[in-house]
């Protein structure tokens, strides 16, 4: 279900069958899944304006997450890929941390950190035994406050995302399709923007540029502060006054510029060429609901039916049974604002991407109207059902799932809804979605590579 399409990381995812003639299957009831209990979570608001959600769980580490509602889409015109930028900065020195120590306090005592920028938000994640959980709310309120942007650290780790878009994008044999995907698949919205940024907008940027962004955005009435594991919540509410209540949040206000994007009328095709691609490739978008939407939990189910492990739709019938795809995906994109719906295919031998692409489409279009059984449906529920409990044993888990709830899905209530919803989902939720975001909606085909197209050049768009 997933492909390589997704945030950018610091080292591094409608008929009923009751209408079909001749069947007669009734929906099994949302009770043969059991009950999940609410996540017991507290959150409250510093006088600065920093958020804390807090949440214990019984064990020997905690995880300490900072989560800035900042992403790509904030990234400022002609300077793509600054969030992504600061997501790497921000490792460096402080006034009282040297460059990379915040490393060392976590490899060094077993512990580990990560980071992450998506559309909407940068995350800094990081889990330590419970004992170290005061110096990581120290570390984390001394890089908001007090980092230091110098022009070597700026242009040290310019060349760090420079180097990781030459990776991701260009030495990828399909680097530059996923890259195109928001690009096509938005017409007007910031998230058209790649999150990773471009070689010519990080090249264009000053010292100043970046420190103005810092200012604007790295600050405690922006920032969600997370604590999930082994604590004390009268200590943990003290340490959060005593290092980041001092903060002084700025008298203006964060920057937020509107973002919509129109109702998409028309399909289109669009050739992009790519010589260092050995076989030809092909990607669909839809246009998504937001990452709130009530359909969230069907379009979940829905994608699961299509392409969630090598037994999947999907999988059963292009790689296996057609032999026409030699690897194959369907992900959700969802925002906080808008979404996008992609399926992608990488053609088999002797296949062109026009062809993969028409077949592509037939296959994600029988969804609407052929039968879902209902063990199809209780494998993909029960698939997805236990991934999302999974998520929750571990205070990384947990807080990644505060975070997303908080600043994708407005609130982390709606976390134990959204398991109950996923259980309710039934087979005429998912034809009746499909058949409205996707038979019915006009859709963006891109065609990768060399076979079966226009030379390059001579296309709509050309990558080479």
């Amino acid at each position: 279900m997933n492909s390589s399409m997704g945030a950018i990381g610091r080292r591094r995812f409608c008929a009923s069958l009751l209408a079909v003639p001749g069947l007669a299957w009734s929906q099994p009831e949302p009770a043969a899944f059991p009950i999940f209990p609410p996540l017991q979570w507290q959150r409250r608001r510093l006088a600065n304006g920093l958020e804390l959600l807090a949440l214990a769980q019984p064990g020997a580490s905690v995880s300490v997450q900072l989560w800035y509602r900042v992403g790509g889409r904030d990234d400022p015109p002609g300077r793509s890929g600054f969030a992504h930028l600061f997501e790497h900065l921000m490792f460096k020195r402080t006034r009282y941390l040297a460059s990379e120590q915040f490393d060392r306090m976590t490899e060094d005592v077993g512990g580990s950190n990560n980071a992450s920028t998506a559309e909407d938000y940068t995350a800094y994640q990081s889990v330590v035994p419970a004992e170290h959980l005061e110096p990581m709310l120290w570390a984390e309120a001394e890089r908001m406050s007090n980092l230091q942007l110098d022009q070597a650290s700026f242009e040290s780790e310019r060349e760090v995302v420079k180097e990781e878009y030459r990776q991701r994008v260009l030495a990828e044999p399909y680097g530059a399709l996923f890259d195109a995907v928001p690009r096509y698949g938005f017409s007007q919205h910031a998230y058209r923007r790649g999150v990773i940024g471009s070689i010519a907008d990080l090249d264009a940027a000053t010292l100043a540029d970046v420190r103005a962004f810092h200012a604007s955005y790295y600050r405690p009435d922006n920032a969600l502060l997370i604590v999930c594991g082994e604590f004390d919540a009268a200590q943990l509410d003290r340490w959060v006054d005593y290092y980041f209540g001092s903060i002084r949040a700025p008298a203006t206000p964060v920057p937020r510029q509107p973002s919509a994007e129109p109702r998409r009328q028309l399909g289109a095709v669009h050739e992009l060429s790519a010589p260092q691609a050995p076989l030809p490739a092909a990607a669909l978008i839809w246009p998504g609901p937001p990452a709130a939407s009530r359909d969230a939990a069907a379009l979940q189910v829905a994608l699961g039916l299509l392409a969630l492990g090598n037994s999947a739709r999907l999988d059963e019938a292009l790689v296996y049974r057609d032999g026409v795809a030699s690897s194959i995906g369907f992900e959700a994109q969802l925002h906080a604002e808008a979404g996008l719906l992609v399926a992608h295919a990488i053609a088999a031998q002797g296949e062109s991407a026009a062809g993969l692409a028409a077949r592509l489409r037939r296959e994600v279009h029988k969804l609407a109207e052929e039968p879902i059984s209902p063990p199809e449906l209780d494998k993909v529920k029960t698939l997805l059902l236990t991934a999302a409990l999974v998520q929750r044993q571990t205070p990384l888990g947990l807080g990644e799932l505060l975070g997303r709830a908080c600043l994708l899905q407005g609130g982390p209530e709606l976390l134990g809804r959204e398991l109950q919803a996923l259980r309710a989902v039934s087979v005429a939720d998912v034809q009746r979605l499909w058949r409205r975001d996707i038979v019915q909606a006009p859709h963006v085909t891109l065609l990768y590579g060399r076979d079966g197209m226009r030379q390059p050049g001579r296309g709509k768009r050309g990558l080479a």
